[in-house]
């Protein structure tokens, strides 16, 4: 049997505070995009998805899941997702990078698609600056790892530019943006493992132009 081309998922979730007013449509959202992943393996069966599923706050972070197959991916409910206290982000997005990437040490034929979603800057991490993770971006992203940052309630364009993710989607903190958003980030998915499907290479345009607008 022809092995499977490897989809890594890396899913970043801000589960600070602030989250508290929009945790419901958050978790909404989330759930379908679960339903999104389990089709897209089933779309593309030479693919092989996994997930690893993080959520943060300064009380500390909270693995889901780490490189799961899709189909263990599991909905969310207000049990699991509990937003509270400030925003460690890179801390959160150093912490996820560095333990994929160790895990993936030695392994080929791979994407990694890497989805951060927060409604605030940066403003607890006590181990990673945002030059580190400026650093380890630029360097992954020569290895097929692909970085989008979805954000409110801050200056998105600006923050993604200091880390160089350049894939970014900014909405407003209200339930027609939020689903607005994650059906944008669904069809996004989508299409990225089309592209997988088509041409194995890293997918340097995540959102088109007139979906961030």
């Amino acid at each position: 049997m022809e092995k499977k081309h490897q989809v890594y998922n890396l899913i970043i979730l801000d589960e600070s505070g602030s989250m508290e007013s929009i945790k419901n449509t958050i978790i909404q959202g989330f759930n379908e995009l679960v339903q999104t992943i389990h089709g897209v393996e089933k779309q593309f069966p030479e693919q092989e998805h996994f997930i690893s599923f993080l959520t943060f706050n300064s009380m500390g972070q909270k693995w889901l899941h780490f490189v799961d197959k899709a189909s263990k991916l599991k909905k969310i409910d207000n049990k699991k997702y509990k937003p509270d206290a400030l925003t460690p982000l890179y801390d959160a997005i150093g912490s996820g990078i560095h333990k994929l990437k160790h895990f993936l040490e030695g392994k080929s034929d791979y994407n990694v698609l890497v989805t951060i979603l927060t409604d605030g800057e940066e403003n607890a991490s006590k181990e990673f600056s945002g030059t580190d993770i400026k650093k380890m971006v630029e360097k992954l992203q020569m290895e097929n790892w692909t970085f989008t940052y979805i954000g409110t309630d801050h200056d998105v364009e600006k923050v993604a530019r200091s880390l160089s993710i350049n894939n970014t989607l900014s909405f407003e903190k209200d339930e027609e943006e939020i689903e607005k958003m994650f059906e944008i980030e669904r069809e996004a998915r989508a299409v990225y493992c089309e592209n997988i499907h088509e041409h194995k290479n890293t997918v340097l345009h995540y959102f088109s132009k007139n979906e961030t607008e």
